[in-house]
């Protein structure tokens, strides 16, 4: 998913970064963890293709997010929700607030983050049926876990970085009988790049 140096701009071609975009206008919201949204300070907004902009969620249990960052600053705020637990500083969360941002503040799961399901729940409420979530590889793992993905887009570039930042990390799976599959996949190219979409099918057939 990126460099050691965790450095994952560039990596896609022009053409699969539309895609992307196009995936960003289909969906009601984006989704990024708090380490995506700190070190790649992305917009999370539709630029390369026509479309609306998805409502932008940030899962940020202690409240990190930079009030300088694109999805706070110039009055993206106002687009924007911050996922927190009752660890986030008071203070931070009125400084979000008064930017514009929603703060939902979620219970805790036994990891001490975000209780994904919960999130999933309130955003439910605010008329969200689709979500997109372009990373982190921990958010995507906890999703995949569980079991809250029922789609999967991957975009593989001709780049070999060897070692670097895996977009999926530990699923605790050690046998192959074990394993998520995709159904229905199909391969594309756009440009240079391939991107192999298909629908997640998990071990106990959900």
């Amino acid at each position: 998913m990126a460099t050691a140096d965790g450095s994952s701009r560039w990596i896609s071609c022009p053409d699969s970064l539309r895609f992307a975009h196009a995936l960003r206008a289909e969906h009601d919201a984006i989704l990024v963890g708090v380490g995506t949204a700190c070190a790649d300070d992305p917009s999370l907004t539709v630029r390369h293709v026509p479309g609306d902009d998805p409502l932008r969620v940030v899962v940020d249990s202690t409240l990190r997010t930079p009030l300088t960052s694109a999805v706070l600053s110039n009055g993206a705020a106002k687009g924007t929700v911050l996922a927190v637990t009752g660890r986030a500083p008071e203070g931070r969360c009125e400084d979000a607030l008064s930017l514009g941002a929603t703060i939902l503040r979620l219970p805790e799961n036994e990891s001490g983050r975000v209780d994904l399901g919960a999130l999933m729940e309130e955003l439910h409420g605010f008329g969200v049926r689709s979500i997109m979530v372009e990373g982190g590889a921990s958010l995507i793992t906890a999703l995949l876990r569980g079991q809250f993905v029922d789609r999967l887009a991957v975009c593989v570039a001709p780049k070999i970085l060897g070692r670097g930042v895996e977009a999926i990390g530990d699923l605790g799976i050690r046998d192959l009988t074990d394993s998520l599959t995709l159904a229905g996949t199909t391969v594309t190219a756009y440009g240079a790049d391939t991107v192999f979409d298909g629908r997640v099918v998990y071990p106990n057939g959900d």
